[in-house]
C-alpha cells in the first residue's frame, strides 16, 4: 500500500520531543562534545598573554601661576605627544628589548626592525584619559588630558609587570628632562638676547660719546648757552668798538696838539722836521706806504735830514727838550698802545663771535643726529629692561623645573603584577564552544530525524497506512539489557566526573589558582 504524509502528522508534542531526544542523544552528544573539545584544545593551546598597566596623572604645577609662570609654552597633550614618540624610537624600545631580555624566541626569525614593529604595534598599548577643565590660559572650558595609562602585553607576567614600570619610569623621566631642557634653552636665549641688547648698548654709548666730543660745543643742552654766550660777545665787541673810536679820537686830538707844539727852540729846520715826522704818522695811520702824499712826505724828511746832517746836526739823535712836547708825545704812545690793544680784543671777539655763529647755526644738524641717537639707546635701554625681567623670570622658571615644581607627570596606579591571562579568554572560548557543539549536535540530530522514515506510534502508523492498529508489543527488557544500560549509567557519570576534574584541573593550572577562585567565591558569598 502507498505510504501516504498528512501535514497534522508533523506536529511535536512534549512526548515526541522527549523520545527524539532519547533516540538521538548520541547523535547530539558526540558533535556537541567534540566541538566543546576542540574549542578546549584551542583554548588551552593558544599562548597565554598578560598585560599589566600603569596609570600617570598629569599634575598642575605647585607653585600659583601668578608668582611663577613658567616658560613652557606647548600643552600637555602636545608635549604628551612628543615625548611618546620619543619613547615610542627604535632607540628606545631596542634598549628595553635588550635589557629584559624580550622575544628571544623570535630574534631567529624575525628581524630586529620587524620585532621592534610587533612590540610598537602590539605590544604596547598608550591611552590618554580627558576631563572638561577650564583652561587656565584663556578661562574658556574645554577637554583636556589629565592623565594616561601605558601598558605592555607579554607571556611572563613578572616581565610585563618589570617592563610596563620601566616604560613610566622612561614617560617620568623623558618629561622632566623636556621641561628642563626647554626652560633651560628659553632661559640661555634670554640671557644670550639680553647680552648682545648690552653690547649694543655699549657700541651706542661709545658711538655718543665721540659724537658729543665731536660737537660738544654745539649740542642741544648747549643751545642756550651759546645764543647767551652770542649776546654777550656782541655786546662786548659793541663796547670795544665804542672805546676804539674814543681811542682814535683821543690819538687824533694828541697828534694835532703836538703838533703845534715844538720839541726844542734853536732850528726853524728841526721844527719842519718835525712838522713832517707828525705828518707822516697821521698819513700813515690812514693810508698805505704807496699812498703818494706818504711817499711825498718820505721824500720831504729824508731831504731835510740830509742837509741837517751835512750841518754836522744829527737828526735820528736829536731829543726834544720841550717838557710840553714830551708830555703829549708820551700820551700819544700810550693812547696807540691802548688801541692796538682794543683792536686785538676785537679780532678776539670776532673770532668768538664767528664760533659762536657757528655753533648756533649748526645746532639743529647736530641736534638731529645727537637726537637720532639718544632715540635708538632709548630704545635699546627699554628692550634691555624688558629682556631683564623676562631673563630673571627665565631664571626662576628654569629653577622651578629644577627643582621638580612645574607641571610633572606621577603615577597614580602603578603596574601590578597580572593574576590572569588577558588573552585567550579562555571561559569566552569554551562557551562558544559548548553553543557551537549543542547547535551542531541538535542540527545533526535533526538532520537524521527528517530523514527517519521509520514509525514507532499507533497513531502515526494508523495515518500513514489507513488501518487500524489492532495492538502493540512493548519492548521486551532481559537481564543482559538491564546490565549493560547500568553500564552505560556508570560510563556516562565517569565521563561526567572526569570532564568536572579535568575542567577543575584546567581551571587551577591556566586560568586562576584554586585558592583565589575560592577566595573569591567565598567574598562574593560573604557580600
Amino acid at each position: 500500500m502507498e505510504k501516504q504524509n498528512f501535514p497534522d502528522s508533523d506536529v511535536k508534542t512534549v512526548a515526541d520531543l522527549s523520545g527524539i531526544l532519547r533516540r538521538r542523544k548520541w547523535t547530539i552528544l558526540l558533535p556537541a562534545l567534540g566541538v566543546f573539545a576542540l574549542s578546549a584544545v584551542v583554548a588551552f593551546a593558544i599562548p597565554k598573554t598578560y598585560k599589566s598597566t600603569t596609570t600617570i596623572l598629569i599634575e598642575e604645577q605647585g607653585i600659583p601661576r601668578e608668582y611663577v609662570t613658567a616658560n613652557i609654552t606647548s600643552f600637555a597633550d602636545q608635549r604628551l605627544q612628543s615625548i611618546n614618540q620619543r619613547i615610542m624610537s627604535t632607540t628606545k624600545l631596542l634598549e628595553v628589548i635588550t635589557r629584559f631580555r624580550l622575544y628571544e624566541d623570535l630574534k631567529g626569525r624575525m628581524t630586529i626592525e620587524e620585532i621592534v614593529e610587533k612590540m610598537r604595534k602590539k605590544d604596547l598599548l598608550f591611552n590618554t584619559i580627558s576631563a572638561d577643565v577650564i583652561d587656565p590660559r584663556t578661562g574658556r572650558p574645554g577637554q583636556a588630558t589629565i592623565a594616561f595609562s601605558v601598558s605592555y602585553k607579554g607571556r611572563n607576567p613578572e616581565t610585563v609587570q618589570r617592563v610596563a614600570n620601566e616604560l613610566a619610569s622612561l614617560y617620568l623621566e623623558e618629561n622632566l628632562k623636556t621641561r628642563e631642557k626647554a626652560s633651560a634653552d628659553t632661559s640661555k636665549f634670554m640671557e644670550d638676547e639680553r647680552a648682545d641688547v648690552k653690547a649694543k648698548m655699549a657700541v651706542l654709548d661709545d658711538k655718543i660719546a665721540a659724537y658729543k666730543q665731536k660737537h660738544g660745543s654745539a649740542l642741544p643742552e648747549l643751545a642756550q648757552v651759546n645764543l647767551q654766550g652770542l649776546d654777550q660777545v656782541e655786546r662786548e665787541m659793541s663796547r670795544m668798538e665804542d672805546q676804539l673810536r674814543a681811542l682814535k679820537e683821543r690819538e687824533s686830538n694828541l697828534e694835532q696838539q703836538l703838533a703845534s707844539v715844538s720839541p726844542d727852540t734853536t732850528n726853524q729846520e728841526r721844527d719842519s722836521l718835525r712838522e713832517l715826522r707828525v705828518r707822516l704818522i697821521d698819513l700813515k695811520s690812514r693810508f698805505s706806504d704807496e699812498y703818494p702824499d706818504v711817499i711825498k712826505t718820505k721824500a720831504s724828511i729824508k731831504e731835510l735830514e740830509a742837509r741837517l746832517a751835512a750841518t754836522g746836526k744829527e737828526a735820528q739823535t736829536t731829543k726834544p727838550d720841550n717838557p710840553a712836547y714830551i708830555t703829549m708825545a708820551s700820551q700819544l704812545a700810550g693812547t696807540r698802545t691802548e688801541i692796538q690793544s682794543v683792536q686785538r680784543q676785537v679780532k678776539d671777539l670776532r673770532k668768538k663771535k664767528d664760533s659762536y655763529r657757528q655753533r648756533v647755526e649748526s645746532a639743529p644738524r647736530v641736534e638731529e643726529g645727537y637726537r637720532g641717537l639718544l632715540v635708538d639707546r632709548n630704545n635699546l635701554q627699554a628692550k634691555f629692561e624688558e629682556l631683564n625681567r623676562k631673563s630673571m623670570d627665565a631664571q626662576v622658571a628654569y629653577g622651578m623645573e629644577k627643582e621638580q615644581l612645574g607641571e610633572k607627570f606621577s603615577i597614580i596606579d602603578a603596574a601590578r603584577l597580572p593574576e590572569k591571562p588577558d588573552s585567550p579568554n579562555i571561559p569566552a572560548i569554551l562557551l562558544i564552544g559548548l553553543v557551537l557543539g549543542l547547535g551542531s549536535g541538535v542540527g545533526a540530530a535533526a538532520v537524521k530525524e527528517s530523514t527517519d522514515d521509520a514509525v514507532r506510534d499507533a497513531v502515526k502508523l494508523a495515518a500513514d497506512t489507513g488501518f487500524p492498529v489492532l495492538t502493540g508489543i512493548p519492548e521486551i527488557v532481559t537481564l543482559g539489557d538491564v546490565a549493560r544500560k547500568k553500564l552505560r549509567r556508570i560510563q556516562a557519570a565517569a565521563g561526567v566526573v572526569a570532564v568536572l576534574v579535568a575542567g577543575v584541573v584546567a581551571v587551577h593550572f591556566f586560568v586562576m589558582d584554586l585558592d583565589v577562585v575560592w577566595a573569591r567565591l567565598m567574598r562574593k558569598l560573604m557580600l
